[in-house]
């Protein structure tokens, strides 16, 4: 078995999700060190306290800390705006990279770097955590069981709470700002429905159209509210309803319906995955994936890309995937503003 590997964390007190980050970094036995990139040093507390004995030492240079340690892994997780810099560095130095997704406001800016990592034979990996969760793993198997045949069309809606949007501190992030984050909810939380769906049922995305509007009035340039129509490359039909509109919580839902049946999942209020399929059944029924209500999230995930960079499995997501999905929002971001549909490479 290889030796575990060393991980450059870079980031700023701004960064999402440090504390899962952190805590999944210590829990996977396949890291051995981290080290921290900060230029603020308000992280490094948070580091040692998180990482414990793996916490190696802080810097306020990233390029020093990719020298010195020489990770096989760069974990980034920035304002999307500055991410792209830091993730050149990463592939400059060798490294793998999982960054924290959009880590970009232009999906020009992510093509560069995933053309720069695949001529470097290195992997950038989005931070689509979901991927791992066992209903998804499983319908992603029930699909390539080709249980469904050709995909007639997929419905998705991932909804948050607005709540967040009255907070001053909230308006004042990066999250609330095109200029820094790329966009608003569609790109910060539809953006992993959109990529479950693809990374379930195989399709691309061929034709995008939306809308996008702030329809909660909060004093923000971001969407909190957008509707997506798709045209898969296999002329099949989608829709993502995506926005801010709870007081609380979560409202998810993927539905697929294939020429042999449907399948349903709704992965954040923790129903059973259903299907239905006539493919193989002389008597076809709704059907139930029960499963433990365990890990999920940030540390399998991270520990997958973990195995990913000290050569144990490939990557649990590649670098043209989270592009295409990046494409595919940015695509629906230009048919908001110009009201005509928009083709995705």
């Amino acid at each position: 078995m290889p030796a575990p590997i060393r991980v450059g964390v870079i980031t700023h007190p701004q960064g999402a999700h440090l504390g899962a980050y952190f805590g999944s970094l210590a829990q996977a036995d396949e890291v051995a060190q981290v080290a921290l990139a900060d230029p603020t040093g308000e992280t490094e507390a948070l580091a040692r306290k998180e990482l414990g004995g793996k916490f190696t030492s802080a810097y306020r240079d990233t390029a020093k800390m990719l020298r010195e340690l020489k990770p096989e892994m760069a974990l980034v997780t920035m304002e999307a705006a500055l991410a792209p810099a830091a993730i050149d560095a990463a592939l400059e130095a060798g490294c793998h990279v999982l960054a924290e997704k959009p880590a970009c406001v232009r999906a020009a800016d992510f093509a560069a770097l995933v053309a720069k990592a695949e001529s470097k034979h290195l992997e950038i990996m989005l931070a689509f955590a979901n991927r791992l969760h066992a209903p998804v793993r499983e319908a992603r198997r029930l699909m390539a069981a080709d249980k469904f045949g050709k995909i007639y069309a997929v419905e998705m809606h991932l909804v948050a709470d607005q709540t967040r949007l009255k907070s001053p501190a909230y308006r004042q992030d990066w999250f609330a700002h095109k200029a820094r984050a790329g966009g608003g909810h569609l790109i910060w939380l539809g953006i992993h429905w959109l990529d479950l769906a693809l990374h379930i049922t195989g399709l691309s995305v061929a034709q995008v159209a939306g809308f996008t509007t702030v329809v909660g009035g909060q004093p923000i340039d971001v969407e909190d509210a957008a509707a997506m129509s798709l045209v898969f490359d296999n002329g099949g039909l989608g829709t993502l309803t995506s926005g801010f509109y709870l007081d609380k919580g979560y409202h998810s839902h993927i539905q697929i319906w294939g020429e042999h049946g449907w399948l349903k999942l709704a992965s954040f209020e923790e129903d059973p995955l259903e299907w239905y399929s006539t493919k193989d059944a002389a008597q076809a029924k709704i059907e139930r994936f029960e499963y433990p209500k365990g890990d999920r999230g940030y540390p399998p995930f991270v520990r997958a890309c973990a195995r990913f960079a000290a050569g144990l499995e490939g990557p649990p997501v590649t670098g043209k995937e989270g592009l295409h999905v990046l494409k595919t929002i940015f695509a629906c971001y230009r048919a908001a503003e110009t009201g005509v549909k928009q083709e995705v490479e």
